[in-house]
């Protein structure tokens, strides 16, 4: 085989180097308020926790691609999740944020995932799959569109403006809690729901779309 001898400029060399190691992968242990500004601008992946509680934060400063442990980002000003892992093992917290929208964020958590308290309208963007409980509480959500099909645990939904239930999980394993709304009906309630089922402080005039099976409590 003939060999082919390539020749690059000097400075197409450095600007190689420098696309490689922007996209290089840094495997770290945990990422923390301690040390986190070593790794600002780079792509990283962790295998224990990641805490970036209360910084101050607007922007995640570093791109996750995979946390092993917790993932706690709230108590910041973040607009965006930008940056987000992908895959996060055990919780996620991005509450007391300013999100309007989930775009970026994790698509499977093994724990819990947290957004309360933010600026939303809609959970589109919201992880595929939650091992544990799904708390979207103190928003401004209208409707359920885009959350998870399934939810390990128990999903809060309180303390919105929904006026309706459309998009829910079709099954949540523990309680299903959307007190406090705007809801008439329960229309695109879960199918099934393993432990109580709370719908106080409503407007509902029928409750004859509750879930199939409540394997607690109906509580309205």
């Amino acid at each position: 085989m003939k060999k082919v001898t390539i020749v690059l400029h000097e400075r197409k060399v450095k600007g190689l180097k420098r696309v490689l190691n922007e996209n290089a992968v840094i495997e770290v242990d945990n990422i923390n308020q301690n040390n986190y500004k070593e790794y600002i601008g780079k792509t990283v992946k962790v295998t224990g926790d990641v805490d970036l509680f209360e910084l101050y934060l607007t922007k995640l400063p570093i791109n996750f691609t995979e946390v092993g442990g917790n993932f706690w980002c709230d108590n910041n000003e973040l607009t965006s999740l930008e940056g987000c892992p992908k895959e996060v093992g055990k919780d996620f917290y991005c509450s007391h944020n300013e999100l309007t929208s989930l775009a970026g964020a994790p698509e499977e958590v093994g724990g819990i995932f947290t957004c309360s308290y933010n600026k939303l309208t809609t959970l589109e963007g919201a992880p595929e799959e939650v091992g544990r409980d799904f708390y979207c509480p103190y928003n401004k959500l209208t409707s359920l569109e885009g959350a998870p099909e399934e939810v390990g645990g128990s999903f809060y939904c309180h303390n919105n403006q929904l006026t309706s239930l459309a998009g829910a999980p079709e099954e949540v394993g523990g309680n299903f809690t959307c007190s406090y709304n705007q809801l008439t009906s329960l229309e695109g309630a879960p199918r099934k729901v393993g432990g109580n089922f709370y719908c106080y402080y409503n407007k509902l005039e029928s409750t004859k779309d509750k879930p199939e099976f409540i394997g607690g409590r109906f509580l309205k």
